[in-house]
């Protein structure tokens, strides 16, 4: 008679239908995914060339281009990273590691929840009162990124604070009691330690950032010209600096306007640029993350 043992025992009704239902929920995610990103390459490829990425659409030379819309999403990203990413890893850090419980800390958590839940058109409508009206930016880059830097704050600190939370409190006890003070603690420990979960949030907010169109609308408007480069370094300079303060949309403002146009090609071109910058931000991620692991393991 065989032995029975957990691997050789008979599995029970329930037991193999809950095993085909999580199985099947994880292919199905899978095959969505793939399915997804499928068609839309489908759909759009055929319009990726270097020309599209280098143009802007104008009807009086007969060009269809996203390179003034790709400028304007990268101005929109790094100047809401450098807002947001300072202000919730401060946020978290004191929420984590100098805050005492109390009502005061209550008080913020409660705060960057109810921020996190607030719809997008809101943020854009207090924008476009806030930084356009009463502080005079009007239409702009520098606008819509404060608008957006709002929007992925709350996401920031709470990833922040998930990642500081699965440092081990061994790391915490031993260099304090070897006399480390707080903030050398923080920075050569913590941090480092934390710092896949860190690039992890940053990346969902730079998933968001790109993806938004309905506060951009509001604040930044749509704007896809180019400045005017060819003059010297300094000029050219010039112009990228004062771009900060005109009017200008970025891809997912674009890929709207366009299916509003009915140029539906030209809109899946634009999902696959944006398709293809968040699976290159993701890779990104998991290199800084694989390397992070192994210097943690080498130390």
């Amino acid at each position: 008679m065989t032995q029975k043992t957990l691997y050789q025992k008979r599995r029970k009704p329930a037991e193999l239908f809950l095993w085909a239902a999580v199985y099947g929920a994880a292919y199905f995610s899978v095959f969505l995914l793939l399915g997804i990103i499928g068609y839309i390459f489908f759909r759009g490829f055929r319009v990726l060339s270097l020309r599209f990425l280098t143009s802007v659409t104008s009807l009086w030379r007969g060009t269809v281009g996203i390179a003034g819309s790709l400028l304007n999403t990268l101005y929109v990203i790094v100047l809401s990273l450098v807002v947001a990413v300072p202000v919730g890893t401060g946020a978290a850090i004191y929420l984590r590691e100098y805050a005492k419980p109390g009502r005061l800390i209550r008080l913020i958590e409660f705060a960057t929840e109810i921020l996190a839940g607030i719809p997008s058109v809101i943020f854009g409508l207090f924008g476009m009162v806030f930084f356009g009206n009463v502080l005079g930016m009007g239409y702009s880059l520098l606008n819509g990124s404060l608008t957006l830097a709002l929007m992925v704050l709350p996401l920031i600190v709470r990833n922040t604070q998930r990642a500081l939370d699965t440092v081990p409190e061994g790391y915490r006890c031993g260099a304090l009691g070897l006399g480390a003070p707080k903030w050398h603690l923080i920075r050569t420990i913590l941090l480092p330690t934390a710092m896949p979960g860190i690039l992890t949030g940053i990346i969902l907010a730079v998933g968001r950032i790109v993806g938004e169109s309905a506060a951009l609308l509001f604040t930044a408007g749509s704007a896809r010209l180019l400045p005017g480069f060819g003059g010297s370094l300094g000029r050219d300079l010039s112009l990228l600096y004062e771009k900060i303060f005109q009017p200008g949309g970025t891809l997912a403002v674009e890929l709207y306007l366009q299916m509003q146009n009915g140029e539906y090609e030209t809109a899946f071109g634009i999902g696959c640029v944006l398709v293809l910058m968040a699976l290159l931000m993701n890779f990104l991620v998991k290199l800084v993350c694989a390397g992070r692991t192994d210097d943690c393991q080498r130390d």
